[in-house]
């Protein structure tokens, strides 16, 4: 195991030794426990009961924290609506029809996207540069939202902080809900948010405690274990 540096010790100093805290109690250890002078992201980990070999014990859904993440994502949309300009214009990075595909099969195109979009009829499309896409988790998908008709009003729900989460291969979920900037308010509803829509997400195949700890931190900062009885988790 790498040894930590004096800051994040420092830091660690902060929190006692197997004390769990409130979502009140955890934003101010947000702030105590900071070791970048930079604004650092926050992240939330959920360590989950789930099997996710097992299509029932799987989570992938989108959510919109009310305050957003404080990152703009980059979007790559795939149309066949001759409608990029605009398209780039609501906030998408690149966009294109059959000729961008045709780029990215090539390797001409970097694929350093957060998220793709795409048309039902561009799907069909796809399947040239599915095992591109797929591996980094950019195929667009019907069921996250990132699929439909309207690409307009999709990439501007995306640019307005709308973005996708999921079970890892240890059916866990590691996110972000917000920048430490944001102030305590601000990012106590956003993890109060995230709290209560990984509840509503639970899978129908989860089998007996479903929540076994929630951790918040800064990006390289200690771990915040948030107190599970008083969330009333399940």
């Amino acid at each position: 195991m790498s040894k930590r540096g004096k800051k994040y010790v420092k830091a660690q100093e902060f929190l006692k030794e197997g004390a769990v805290y409130t979502v009140s109690e955890a934003v101010d250890m947000l702030e105590k426990t900071n070791t970048v002078k930079f604004d650092p992201t926050v992240e939330i980990h959920f360590t989950l009961n789930l099997d996710p070999k097992h299509v029932d014990q799987m989570i992938r859904t989108t959510t919109t924290l009310p305050h957003g993440t404080g990152k703009m994502p980059k979007v790559l949309a795939f149309t066949d609506g001759g409608d990029a300009a605009e398209l780039k214009k609501a906030g998408a990075t690149m966009a294109g029809d059959q000729e961008l595909i045709s780029e990215i099969e090539q390797g001409n195109v970097a694929l350093d996207f957060d998220v793709c979009v795409a048309t039902p009829t561009m799907m069909r499309n796809l399947g040239k540069v599915a095992r591109v896409l797929g591996p980094k988790g950019l195929m667009p998908n019907p069921k996250t939202g990132t699929v439909g008709p309207d690409l307009l009003k999709i990439v501007k729900e995306i640019a307005g902080g709308k973005f996708e989460f999921k079970t890892d291969k240890h059916g866990n979920v590691h996110s972000i809900f917000g920048k430490l900037s944001f102030g305590k308010e601000k990012l106590e509803a956003n993890l109060n948010h995230f709290l209560t829509t990984i509840n509503d997400v639970k899978p129908t195949g989860s089998k007996g405690k479903y929540i076994e700890n929630i951790t918040v931190c800064n990006a390289m900062g200690p771990g915040i274990k948030l107190d599970l009885e008083a969330l009333g988790a399940k």
